[in-house]
């Protein structure tokens, strides 16, 4: 006999996103612009409610007939990824508000892809996987160009749609092929079936078209370009909730569907790490805006987090859920920091605009700096321990090379990080920003707290030993 009730809270955070993104569109469409500012209250509270119901039912369960299925792998990344973007969805009002294009669309925009998240999580077959992804996709398109006035936003948009697309056919393509040579979608069954030579193809370009949209290399070439021409607010949510989704939704895949064919895949994702890792720490030494720069820290971060995903299961999982919640808090800060540099003319993203932000805003420094110190693996800050983690998995799983390039490129990125903490610090001041917005600032100040104190402090109860490998256990059952 059905249970109905764990039925229910096995997909209950996707149904009340649903539910909340349907109920949106009613009061949008009966309300009009008098909805509009109301929305984003409405929206953050809606994914802070998602994050709840995912962590009652933290044990997870399956629904519909094997579609669906949940652990405590998935709802830990569920509970992080849908706080970021509610908090993500906060500091988005301000500067929509500046640039006259609030607009409650925007909310439920974040709402239908934080449903695409936390479908493309729970996904336990090949279909499922695909409608969560698309949804995901689809909703980041418009996010992308929602400032219909700029050229720049417009233009992100768009090559964010045409390269999707093409990752999109990829991944469809080798989910087709994986389907063909082992008769079924379900992600049990592909596991039983056990991956055949021309299911393999079918995995590379799966995980080809996964690779695109966790923005590693060198599928990468769309993210410098999206997150210099999409609103700053867009961006800081497409560098923390959806993020630490993806790179989880792969390592589910990896980890569960093809896990007998980890010295196939191993030896690809490590490849992809690699690259991930060298092209986005040199291609950052050279970027004058701090978005762009930030844009390909994100792709050397993905390949630290791809080193997790190589070293296996046993190793990689504690240490994937560790470094993905670190960075993606510490990002989420970062571009909060970026929201703040605005001054009367508009917003400023030149890293030289930064010169003697010490003297002028003391307060935005010191928090701009902790976070700085941690994505770029400073100790004690908690990017440290982050990277730690996935060193040592790395180490565990006899994947030195990596390991090494861990290292390597990590010393790269001292080059840029530090150069923005001098220009921060000794360079002659430039024009004060002016006054932000109390959410934004907030956010900031969160993040740096949670990256420089709370991540250093209680490292031990969220990586090795804590909640990461609790949450990594729930893979074996």
């Amino acid at each position: 006999m059905l249970d109905i009730t764990s039925i229910l809270m096995t997909v209950a955070p996707e149904l009340w996103l649903a539910l909340a993104g349907l109920i949106g569109v009613l009061l949008g469409a009966i309300f009009g612009e008098r909805f509009n500012s109301l929305s984003f209250k409405y929206g953050a509270l809606s994914l802070f409610a998602a994050a709840a119901l995912a962590a009652v039912h933290f044990g997870g369960g399956e629904a519909f007939g094997g579609l669906v299925r949940t652990n405590t792998f998935v709802n830990f990344a569920k509970v992080i990824t849908f706080v970021l973007a509610g908090v993500a969805l906060i500091i988005s009002e301000g500067f929509l508000k500046r640039h006259e294009t609030t607009r409650y669309e925007y909310s439920l925009l974040i709402i239908f892809a934080s449903l695409g998240m936390g479908i493309t999580l729970s996904a336990a077959d090949l279909m499922t996987l695909y409608m969560g992804i698309e949804t995901l996709s689809l909703s980041s398109y418009v996010l992308a160009a929602f400032h219909r006035d700029s050229a720049r936003s417009s233009e992100a948009g768009l090559k964010y749609f045409v390269l999707g697309a093409l990752a999109s056919g990829m991944l469809l393509y080798g989910a087709s092929l994986v389907y063909g040579f082992t008769g079924t979608t379900s992600f049990t069954g592909i596991a039983e079936a056990g991956v055949t030579t021309g299911a393999l193809f079918g995995m590379v370009l799966m995980i080809v078209g996964l690779a695109f949209k966790i923005s590693a290399a060198p599928m990468h070439v769309w993210t410098p370009d999206v997150y210099e021409g999409a609103p700053t607010p867009v961006v800081a949510f497409f560098a923390s909730a959806p993020k630490m989704a993806s790179t989880v939704v792969v390592a589910n895949v990896l980890f569960t569907v093809f896990a007998s064919a980890i010295d196939q895949w191993q030896i690809i994702v490590s490849i992809i790490a690699g690259l991930s890792m060298i092209i986005g720490s040199l291609g950052a030494l050279v970027q004058t805006n701090i978005k762009r720069l930030l844009g390909y820290s994100s792709i050397a971060n993905v390949g630290y987090a791809l080193v997790a995903v190589a070293a296996g299961q046993e190793f990689g999982a504690a240490a994937l859920l560790t470094f993905s919640t670190i960075y993606a808090v510490t990002s989420l800060g970062l571009f909060a920091a970026v929201l703040a540099m605005r001054r009367r003319g508009g917003m400023v993203e030149g890293i030289s605009e930064l010169g003697g932000l010490a003297r002028n805003n003391p307060v935005l420094a010191v928090t701009l700096s902790v976070l700085i110190f941690s994505i770029a693996g400073l100790p004690p800050f908690g990017g440290f321990f982050g990277k730690f983690e996935v060193l040592r998995a790395g180490l565990g799983a006899g994947l030195v090379p990596l390991a090494i390039l861990v290292v390597i490129s990590s010393v790269i990125s001292l080059g840029y990080y530090l150069k923005l903490i001098k220009i921060m610090w000794f360079d002659e001041p430039t024009e004060r920003f002016e006054r932000v917005d109390v959410s934004v600032m907030g956010t900031v100040l969160l993040c740096s707290v949670v990256a420089g104190a709370v991540f250093m402090v209680f490292i031990s109860e969220l990586g090795t030993g804590g909640w990461a490998s609790f949450a990594a256990a729930g893979l074996a059952n």
